[in-house]
């Protein structure tokens, strides 16, 4: 599977997860299970959101917008290691790798700039309720939504350019389950210096700001929180904001770890990308919609609308 070192890698080697038969099975099932469940998850809240009329405002329409994202992003990189998981040739054309990655970038910084709009969103409605509808239009979160997509494509577009500009010659192993910038720099057959540098100012752009937006909206929010009379409200409030914040740090801290700290091992580099890559994109409709009352009335709604016999309820 190697290339001569004069000639250029026409397509990669992924190594996995595990080299190990049973562990590989093992895997194949949690994969399985965990992309199911993010395709059902998604899906499901992008659905409710659409046919449930109270369910069109500003953080649901936010909430659609994450759900589509998480899911072409888990889409993009979970079948292709569940495929490799049970094969025994693991080899990825150079030119599908290329889109794979972009791809990858372009979903997985949507989500940052999204998770950051959410967090702004969720400000101005607890810190300024009365002046929310004013300051939350539909053509505000339009253009939220439009500039997260657009930004995510223009950050994509220059990680995927340092990355793939390189010349890469001779190994084509590469020590992940998927294509993704910072594992295929290590292959590149001349100095990274600039294209890393590249990859880590646009890491802050992607990263770094939006966490700390992000951090910021939340430090009002539990300011004020704090200063409400209502204890069951009190509560309430952390609970959400503690669910959201969890998802947040799983999230950015192991996509900074990945990108913006300097080159880990192997295997922990392999480890840490599971989290963005896989679990996360299953956590967000559970934490940020499916636990919410609203969206559990709209889906016995449904259920009563499609199910009523089952569930025991005449018209």
């Amino acid at each position: 599977m190697r290339q001569i070192n004069q000639t250029q890698v026409t397509e990669f080697l992924l190594l996995g997860l595990s080299d190990g038969p049973h562990t590989e099975q093992l895997l194949f099932i949690v994969l399985l299970g965990v992309y199911l469940v993010t395709v059902v998850g998604n899906l499901l809240l992008m659905s409710l959101v659409h046919v449930d009329s109270q369910l069109h405002t500003p953080m649901y329409f936010f909430l659609c917008n994450l759900s589509l994202a998480d899911l072409c992003f888990s889409t993009n990189i979970v079948p292709q290691a569940l495929v490799h998981l049970l094969s025994r040739k693991k080899v990825v054309a150079f030119t599908l790798c290329a889109v794979r990655l972009l791809f990858f970038l372009i979903f997985g910084c949507t989500q940052c700039g999204l998770l950051a709009v959410m967090s702004c969103d969720r400000y101005v409605a607890i810190c300024n309720p009365l002046r929310y509808p004013n300051i939350m239009t539909w053509k505000v979160c339009v253009q939220l939504a439009t500039g997260s997509w657009t930004s995510g494509i223009l950050v994509s577009v220059v990680y995927t350019t340092f990355t793939l500009r390189l010349p890469y010659r001779g190994s084509n192993s590469i020590a992940h389950f998927f294509c993704e910038a910072p594992a295929l720099l290590i292959l590149a057959s001349t100095d990274t210096h600039a294209s890393e540098m590249a990859i880590f100012l646009m890491g802050v752009v992607i990263l770094l700001i939006p966490v700390f937006l992000i951090l910021v909206s939340y430090g009002c929010i539990i300011v004020t929180v704090v200063k409400m009379k209502s204890t069951v409200g009190s509560l309430k409030a952390f609970s959400t904001c503690g669910s959201h914040l969890m998802v947040v740090i799983l999230f950015y801290g192991s996509a900074i770890i990945t990108y913006m700290t300097p080159k880990s091992s192997k295997q922990q580099e392999k480890s840490v990308s599971v989290f963005y890559a896989i679990v996360t994109p299953m956590l967000n409709p559970l934490i940020y919609s499916l636990r919410n009352k609203d969206v559990k009335a709209a889906l016995r709604k449904v259920a009563t609308r499609n199910f009523p016999c089952r569930l025991g309820i005449s018209h």
